[in-house]
């Protein structure tokens, strides 16, 4: 579906606070500060789009494809992020407390300081991410693939779910943490 403004857009051309703009070509486009709380998202391509510091709490991503794009310091809280593809993104120091990813790609994502309390990270791939210092206390990562992921000062509790084969971080340990295979019977 073709975008009824320049594929350059900023936060002030149009209001989009609770827009659908489901299914939506935005490739690189430009809505760094935005208010997009509630706005539908859902099957759109948002390929290399500037969404720094961007206000999108409940909005839905669902199946969005995001790759590469920058969301950093973006407000995401219970945003729906339900099977996009955010690889390569940055979401550095982003908000994503009670954000729901689950079954996202997000194979090299940068999350360093991100807040990820309460999200929904099941089945999730965050291989190659970089989570150093993120908060991920009561985040349920049950069944996401974290191989090679860097989880150093990583900030959990005993609430997060880690799926099978990591060993929750210790507090003597809170630089490194250890990461093994299970043995298959």
């Amino acid at each position: 579906m073709p975008i009824p403004w320049p594929t350059r857009t900023t936060a002030t051309d149009r209001p989009l606070a609770a827009a659908d703009l489901s299914g939506f070509r935005l490739v690189r486009a430009d809505l760094t500060g935005s208010d997009l709380t509630g706005t539908r998202f859902d099957g759109a391509n948002l390929r290399q789009a500037a969404l720094g510091g961007a206000r999108a709490a409940r909005a839905s991503f669902v199946g969005t494809r995001m790759v590469r794009a920058d969301l950093q310091g973006a407000f995401l809280r219970g945003a729906d992020l339900s099977s996009a593809d955010l690889s390569g993104a940055c979401l550095r120091q982003a908000d994503l407390t009670g954000a729901v990813l689950a079954g996202a790609n997000m194979f090299g994502v940068d999350l360093r300081d991100a807040d990820l309390t309460g999200a929904d990270l099941r089945r999730a791939t965050l291989e190659a991410a970089t989570l150093r210092g993120a908060v991920l206390c009561g985040a349920d990562l049950t069944g996401a693939r974290l191989a090679t992921a860097d989880l150093r000062s990583v900030d959990s509790d005993e609430d997060t779910l880690w799926p099978d084969g990591v060993m929750r971080p210790r507090a003597t340990d809170p630089v490194r943490m250890a990461l093994w295979r299970r043995q298959e019977a």
